[in-house]
């Protein structure tokens, strides 16, 4: 196998050749996967990515699958850019993955991207996906109808948590499904908490057919008028966005304790933002709610006793 040509390596790495018959190529893995595990743990927020409940073994597996979709993510919204370059970046980004997948690499990062996905059989799809996701961050602003976000979060988060699925080794439709439930609750959830984040970079996911059965319009949003319509209006989404989760805590029989008590954990805290943003009387212009370590102890602890 050898090195790629012709693309311009993504800030940090390098052209790496990965003999799989050479003796280096444990320190190569070794070495990319700690790596991933060093940014994963410098970059999560809301719910851990690699948390006690994880086995050892899988840990590296699930950091490096989080660092790529947090790369292409700083790619479509890090810095100053025009849109014309971030799409540029993002695809530079897409082609570095198609060459790790046919065993040329840029990096010891795809190295371990590839060794993940080879190794656990993963739907490479799932990670064309989530980059179709990052330039639709690039170019759309605005949503129209419910089913576009849907649309955007069937590419955006949905495809995580089937990724997580099948490193575990669970191919199941129905659990797929209700996956899928948990992983679009909590990408709503996030726009939800990111209201007042995402209006600085001119973006509102929110769908307009919903600003119009509250009577609220663009001004609402942009003068921060948190008035009984717009509280209305985030009421309705957060009780949708509950649905989802309620749907996806059917996904928990599905599986084994590998992972369980992760999911767990991880619908809960999307639940208990939720929870803050009815508390703070669904203010998302002015509030951001985030979860406390003590949150965050008490989620262990429910999870670990569930």
């Amino acid at each position: 196998m050898q090195t790629s040509a012709g693309s311009s390596p993504v800030p940090g790495t390098y052209p790496v050749t990965f003999h799989p018959h050479k003796m280096n190529q444990k320190n190569i893995l070794d070495n990319a996967y700690s790596q991933s595990i060093i940014f994963t743990k410098s970059h999560y927020e809301n719910f851990p990515v690699v948390s006690l409940f994880i086995p050892k073994e899988f840990r590296k597996h699930i950091a490096v699958v989080y660092q790529f979709a947090r790369q292409a993510d700083d790619l479509a919204d890090e810095g100053n850019l025009d849109k014309q370059i971030r799409l540029k970046n993002l695809e530079e980004f897409e082609t570095k993955l198609t060459q790790c997948l046919s065993g040329k690499f840029e990096g010891e990062f795809w190295v371990a991207l590839y060794n993940t996905i080879q190794s656990k059989n993963l739907t490479s799809q799932h990670f064309y996906d989530l980059l179709s996701a990052f330039k639709q961050d690039v170019v759309k602003k605005r949503y129209e109808t419910y089913d576009e976000l849907l649309d955007y979060c069937k590419r955006s988060a949905n495809p995580v948590g089937r990724i997580i699925l099948e490193l575990f080794g669970i191919i199941d439709q129905k659990a797929f499904q209700y996956s899928d439930s948990v992983c679009t609750a909590l990408q709503i959830t996030n726009f939800l908490q990111d209201v007042s984040v995402d209006l600085l970079k001119d973006r509102i996911y929110i769908p307009k057919v919903e600003w119009q059965k509250f009577d609220v319009d663009e001004k609402v949003f942009e003068f921060k008028k948190n008035n009984t319509n717009f509280k209305s209006l985030i009421k309705i989404q957060v009780e949708k966005t509950r649905a989802f989760f309620s749907e996806g805590w059917k996904l928990i029989p599905f599986l084994d304790k590998r992972i369980k008590k992760q999911i767990i954990m991880t619908i809960l805290g999307g639940e208990k933002i939720l929870s803050k943003i009815e508390k703070n009387g669904y203010n998302v212009l002015d509030n951001r709610p985030t979860l406390s370590k003590i949150d965050y102890m008490k989620i262990f602890l429910k999870a670990y006793n569930g």
